[in-house]
């Protein structure tokens, strides 16, 4: 009988270079009715406190040209959003992201991303990404991970494509630092992230607010910032959060809830994510700010 071969780091490499070119592929899609919009964005029926304020028609066409082709290049169980309720150790199930970045996108700005992730089932059966890919169509940039095979940049320009491996920066202390945060549209929540920036005002050198959570996560990884953190990322955002952190792990950095516990897939998180140097200088002022006793955890 013939062995089966067993899976290495670059064969889950190889898997997140194809995913990152149906992305490519996806986001020119996607550029293109950024460009020339009509009926860009449609308002949402959700309510706000549940969901998005915008519905675009581009996501479902994102996501069914990238659940019609990943069938095309790996075997795996399912989609995230409608796998069964119980999961065995080892199944893998790829979450694909609506646009990350929605207002920038819908303003035409040039900082929103598509993004995929493979989550795998551990021995414990609690899921972890294993690979994740974020792809920034208008920027030229796209960033991938698979577990234990490092973190790659992949920027192209009309001279060329130049990857890089992605490593965070050197940076030790908050004072001098880059930080980046990201807020919610819901009040309450955006206070938290305004909290703590007004706390840190004078240490860092500089705090940015552009976005989106995934490229945010992204340019940690690759010392573009020093650390990010957002109060509140929903479970509408766990594909852009799952892809960015692979990225960040597997750069070496750290990545966790505001109080140092690890990110829970299937629900709400506040979130953290460093070079690894700053992040205890760092909690101290996200610890002033807890999270919600009103809000409970499904």
């Amino acid at each position: 009988m013939e062995e089966t071969r067993e899976e290495t780091p670059q064969d889950l490499r190889n898997l997140a270079l194809k995913v990152a070119g149906l992305l490519e592929e996806a986001g020119q899609h996607a550029l293109h009715d950024q460009l020339n919009p009509r009926n860009l964005a449609l308002p949402s029926t959700d309510d706000g406190e549940h969901g998005p304020r915008y519905r675009l028609e581009t996501d479902s066409k994102i996501l069914r040209f990238m659940s019609s082709r990943l069938a095309d290049i790996a075997h795996f169980d399912g989609f995230w959003t409608t796998r069964p309720a119980e999961s065995r150790p080892g199944q893998r199930y790829w979450y694909i992201g609506k646009i990350d970045g929605i207002i920038n996108y819908v303003r035409r700005m040039s900082e929103w991303t598509l993004t995929a992730a493979l989550f795998e089932f551990g021995p414990d059966n609690e899921p972890k990404p294993i690979i994740g890919v974020v792809h920034a169509p208008a920027l030229g940039l796209t960033y991938l991970a698979a577990r234990g095979a490092g973190a790659v940049r992949i920027h192209k320009t009309a001279v060329g494509e130049k990857r890089d491996k992605v490593v965070p920066s050197m940076t030790s202390s908050l004072d001098g630092s880059v930080l980046s945060y990201g807020m919610s549209f819901i009040p309450s929540e955006s206070q938290r992230a305004l909290d703590v920036a007004s706390a840190l005002a004078g240490q860092p050198a500089d705090i940015k607010r552009v976005g989106p959570a995934s490229l945010d996560l992204c340019k940690v990884a690759d010392g573009t910032y020093d650390a990010y953190f957002e109060p509140m990322l929903h479970v509408w955002d766990i594909a852009a959060i799952a892809a960015g952190t692979v990225v960040v792990w597997e750069a070496q950095g750290t990545l966790s809830r505001w109080d140092g516990e690890r990110i829970h897939w299937r629900h709400d998180n506040d979130v953290v994510a460093s070079n690894g140097l700053i992040i205890r200088e760092l909690r101290q002022y996200l610890q002033r700010y807890p999270w919600p006793d009103s809000i409970n955890q499904r």
